[in-house]
């Protein structure tokens, strides 16, 4: 018998997606026929260049896009789009990289006013004010902070804040960390571990900054150009053994991209071309720099 819910455990899923086509009107697919599977409890990391499709995922995941078919994009078992008590019930969280919130039927609310950080996390109804004083804290968070007076990462810890306030299923990051101090961040890291270790929470989380999550992340997913390369386990990944850390497996893969792109798009015209003296300028742009800003 318990090997039998063990193997039932295996193969549930907090997010499956399935065939997904989608694109933006007038542009060229982002995603074809992509398949994803995350069971519950992973801490996924997502990776890839600028473009890849990252935030666009995350977005069909938050049911924000709409996709074709009920069962194209599953999110705890129910259709990310259509089924809107995922996101009421506070069971699905999406934090993105905007400065507002979406709060049960109030809709988007900035997060820029002229009002205090209290006035926002207190006026989210229906919450355990245990859960709430322990964000507060593990934030470190001034109520009387003016929204419009503090500081990018201040701003940002008080929307993490709100977007935590109801006990998560399934958390989907958009590279909402980018304005945290490392002991903010870290600490926030370790809050997660122990959201998906003692609740079985599942997390996906796009980010370019990867200093400790070798430790942190149970799964990683890699796209590029919309189409899935690597899904599996941290501990499987087989760079990961030799390799110093994270930021190094994945700058490789990052690297490989690049060189292939160049070769794509080299025309017997462009090698003629006469060289510009800003080729090789320091502020010259490139994907690999992207990357890193």
């Amino acid at each position: 018998m318990k090997l039998e819910e063990e193997k039932e455990k295996k193969n549930l899923s907090s997010i499956e997606v399935s065939a997904l086509n989608f694109s933006y009107e007038g542009q060229h697919p982002i995603f074809s026929k992509f398949d994803l599977k995350i069971s519950p409890g992973s801490r996924c990391i997502l990776v890839g260049a600028n473009g890849s499709g990252k935030t666009t995922l995350l977005k069909i995941l938050g049911g924000k896009h709409m996709v074709g078919g009920r069962d194209v994009v599953r999110v705890l078992n129910c259709s990310a789009f259509h089924d809107t008590q995922l996101v009421c019930s506070g069971n699905l969280s999406y934090l993105g990289g905007s400065w507002s919130k979406n709060v049960g039927s109030a809709g988007e609310i900035p997060l820029q006013g002229d009002f205090s950080a209290e006035h926002m996390i207190f006026g989210v109804e229906g919450i355990d004010p245990v859960r709430r004083e322990k964000l507060i804290e593990l934030l470190d968070i001034d109520l009387q902070w003016r929204m419009h007076k503090v500081s990018d990462g201040q701003r940002r810890r008080v929307q993490i804040c709100m977007g935590l306030l109801h006990p998560f299923q399934v958390l989907l990051l958009d590279e909402v960390t980018v304005d945290l101090d490392v002991v903010a961040r870290l600490d926030l890291l370790d809050y997660f571990k122990e959201e998906c270790e003692q609740r079985g929470a599942t997390i996906v989380y796009a980010t370019h900054i990867f200093d400790g999550l070798e430790t942190w992340a149970t799964d990683l997913a890699y796209i590029q150009d919309g189409e899935l390369r690597r899904s599996e386990k941290l501990s499987d990944l087989h760079e990961l053994k030799t390799a110093t850390n994270l930021l190094s497996v994945v700058e490789s893969w990052l690297r490989s991209e690049t060189k292939r792109e160049s070769k794509k798009f080299i025309s017997p015209v462009s090698q003629f071309k006469k060289a510009s003296p800003f080729d090789n300028s320091p502020f010259r742009s490139s994907r690999h720099m992207a990357f890193y800003r």
